[in-house]
Parts: structure tokens; sequence; C-alpha cells
């Protein structure tokens, strides 16, 4: 079983709302920054994936709230593989403060060919290279 990527952010002023809270939408940033994380630790840079003439699309987010990040927090970011389909990768996201779970979700991208946009199933290498992260089997 793989574990998960992690890195640390620190929230900057701009991305509080007036509540002195990270804005809701904002988790969706850093999950999309954990991704970029995870294809550097699997393949190098996310550029490596597009140079084979493949890319991803979110076709799915969810999130789940449990406690405020706030201005200047550091936090933690961690990312997994939870399912390699066909054509669609899963991941599972934690955003931790002091090992506090602060938001948790997951992100489905599906696989497309970068020239026709159409789906396309996950090859060999991409699963070989996904492995050290994926967790639950895949």
């Amino acid at each position: 079983m793989g574990e998960p990527v992690t890195h640390q952010l620190r929230v900057r002023y701009a991305e509080c709302d007036l509540q002195g809270v990270v804005f809701n939408a904002h988790y969706l940033t850093y999950f999309d920054t954990s991704i970029t994380e995870l294809w550097r630790a699997a393949f190098g840079s996310y550029k490596a994936m597009i140079d084979h003439g493949l890319d991803v699309m979110v076709v799915e987010a969810q999130l789940r709230f449990l406690a405020p990040a706030r201005f200047d927090d550091q936090l933690t970011l961690e990312i997994a593989v939870n399912r390699l389909g066909n054509t669609s990768i899963t991941s599972g996201h934690r955003i931790r403060r002091d090992g506090d779970v602060l938001v948790e979700g997951s992100l489905m991208h599906v696989l497309v060919d970068l020239k026709t946009l159409a789906k396309t199933p996950i090859p060999d290498w991409m699963r070989d290279r996904l492995g050290p992260w994926t967790v639950n089997g895949g």
C-alpha cells in the first residue's frame, strides 16, 4: 500500500474571506497544487505527461470541511491515488494543520488524448509510476 505525497503550503491573506478563514473555493486550488506535486513525484513534472500526448480533466470533486484554516497557517497537503480505473484516476486529499485534519476530499480525473480530448486508457507506464502513491489496492 502506498503513502501519500505531502507538501507544505502557507495560507496567504488574499485566500481568506471576510470571516478571516480560507474561502472554500481555494481548497480546490490546494487540491490542484497537490496533483501537480503528485505528477512531479511520479513523472518528474506535469509536462512529462503532456509530452506523451496525454492530459487529464476533472470530472468530479468532493470536499468535506471539518475546521477552518486562517491567514498564515502552515498547512500540510496530502494526496494519494485511491483508484486507477480504465480511463480515470481518483485521488484522495487531506489538508492538515498541526496534525489536525481541516479538509478532506477527492478528485476524479479522466485521462484524455491531448489532440482529440477523447478519453483514453491509462497506459502501463503511468500505472507503474503512480504505484508508490496508490492506496487501497488501486
